[in-house]
């Protein structure tokens, strides 16, 4: 399916990485939700996990804010489709627990645009999903 956006590539790559990725290592939670459609879908990929409509999408936030005391999501390698509304990000995530220890991932994110905010997200991890 396809969706209308009127966001040029420069939008899109805000999107994606200073409002959605900047916020989640900010732990904004609001600022993060800001970024999603109220039906909107994330799907981890690589482990088959679902969160549809934004109660599922905050809660999974919630969990993953309390899980990790730093989030950093760091080295990113952009790809935007401007005529079609979407962008991927394939990039370095560091998250740091309470205990110090370090998980590292590499992922790649797929994001399609409705307007200006995310209708879907497919999210390819490298690890065990921090996003259940």
């Amino acid at each position: 399916m396809q969706y209308e956006t009127s966001l040029g590539r420069d939008a899109l790559i805000d999107l994606a990485i200073q409002k959605y990725f900047a916020q989640v290592d900010r732990k904004n939670l609001d600022a993060v939700l800001d970024c999603f459609h109220d039906n909107a879908m994330l799907t981890t990929q690589t482990s088959f996990d679902r969160h549809v409509g934004k109660d599922q999408i905050r809660r999974m936030f919630v969990d993953l804010f309390e899980s990790w005391t730093t989030i950093v999501h760091k080295d990113f390698v952009i790809t935007a489709d401007v005529a079609n509304g979407r962008i991927s990000a394939s990039f370095e995530a560091v998250l740091t627990n309470a205990d110090g220890q370090v998980t590292r991932l590499f992922n790649t994110n797929f994001w399609r645009i409705r307007g200006d905010r995310f209708q879907e997200v497919y999210v390819y991890m490298s690890g065990a999903n921090v996003l259940i």
